[in-house]
């Protein structure tokens, strides 16, 4: 069937079928109509939709709804991920399965609020204190929003921890026709829950690498929650092997499963020495400007990055095989293309990298990559 709908229907649709039943958020442009639609759709399936005061108490919320079980979910945009900053840290500190819409626009600060941009790919993974890893995802068009967002909601439940969905302005609100046979509906994944029979020791892990089971605050069991650094049991410690230990899990827990969080799609053109690299609404005009290429009779292979945090490092070494020339488009000065390089420090030779970038508010198009191509 086919409808006339923005990603910011598609990402509602997508929560829904994820099985989402909380969401609190603050308007702000371009994130506002999946605010709107929650508070529409989330009372026809017994869920709960709140307006907070400010994205700073909107997030609390979901915090606390996520620690008493609830699957939540907040989207805003750059000016509203700064407010979240410190409580993206508790929700890491936490081990809070939570999923958070970034819909970028172009800053800094309040920046051109209806202006596209991919401004906040760094951001998304260096935006609060201590470096942790986080796991953000990047739909391409409208159907992978729909798709994506409920694999966010998988892996937070899975890993008990923030998962982006980073898209932008033109996603969220350009409408366009959509073939809905392409909404792939996804099997559920629900966090481990805790034996009610058993003690209950909040971060026990066996291996860093494992994710601690769940009991929701006001359960049956006594759940100890801090943004501060904790032992197992939750209590406040400065135990330096009980620090280090913390840390490690909250590090490995993703680290150790990087193989498991690359989502790409790579077409390889057989013969071919350039490589076209892409993420979110880029990706659309790389997609043309390699079949313009290829029309042209160049051979040009295209990788397209659905997993921005972890970086898909496996499948881009894989990818740069053969490769002499990268060229990575993007609406921003080059964030992701610094991840791009690093990669390509391993191969030999190694290839040039190259970007394609526009940060005035407009589109990349097809030509403007077409035109380094042909070099």
């Amino acid at each position: 069937m086919r409808e006339f709908m923005d990603g910011a229907e598609a990402i509602v649709r997508g929560a829904l079928a994820a099985g989402c039943n909380f969401f609190a958020g603050y308007p702000i442009t371009p994130s506002t109509p999946i605010l709107l639609q929650m508070l529409r759709e989330l009372p026809k399936v017994g869920g709960v939709g709140i307006q907070g005061e400010d994205e700073i108490a909107s997030i609390g919320m979901c915090i606390g709804a996520a620690m008493s079980g609830a699957k939540a979910m907040t989207a805003t945009s750059g000016p509203g991920i700064s407010l979240y900053s410190e409580n993206i840290g508790l929700a890491i500190m936490g081990e809070v399965p939570l999923v958070i819409v970034d819909a970028m626009r172009l800053g800094p600060a309040t920046g051109g609020a209806t202006t596209v941009s991919q401004g906040d790919v760094q951001f998304l993974r260096w935006g609060t204190s201590g470096g942790f890893p986080i796991i953000a995802l990047c739909p391409t068009n409208v159907a992978e929003c729909y798709t994506l967002t409920q694999q966010a909601f998988n892996l937070a439940e899975r890993f008990r921890t923030p998962v982006f969905i980073a898209t932008d302005k033109e996603m969220v609100n350009a409408q366009q026709t959509v073939d809905t046979d392409a909404f792939q509906p996804l099997p559920a994944v629900n966090r481990a829950l805790a034996p009610q029979d058993a003690e209950y020791v909040p971060y026990r892990v066996q291996n860093l690498s494992d994710t601690p089971a769940f009991a929701p605050v006001g359960g049956d069991h006594l759940v100890r929650f801090t943004t501060s650094m904790h032992d197992e049991r939750g209590m406040l410690t400065k135990k330096p092997a009980s620090v280090d230990k913390k840390g490690r899990h909250l590090n490995e827990k993703i680290e150790a499963h990087r193989a498991e969080l690359e989502f790409v799609k790579w077409e390889v053109a057989p013969g071919a020495t350039t490589l076209l690299v892409g993420y979110g609404i880029t990706a659309r005009s790389l997609i043309e400007a390699a079949q313009l290429a290829r029309a042209a009779g160049k051979k040009v292979s295209t990788l397209i990055i659905y997993s921005l945090w972890p970086v898909p490092e496996r499948a881009l070494r894989l990818a740069l095989q053969g490769i002499t020339r990268v060229i990575v488009p993007e609406l921003n000065l080059g964030q992701y293309r610094r991840e791009v390089e690093r990669a390509a420090l391993a191969c030999d030779p190694r290839p040039e990298v190259i970007g394609v970038n526009r940060i005035d508010g407009e589109l990349i198009t097809p030509e403007e990559i077409v035109e380094q191509i042909a070099g």
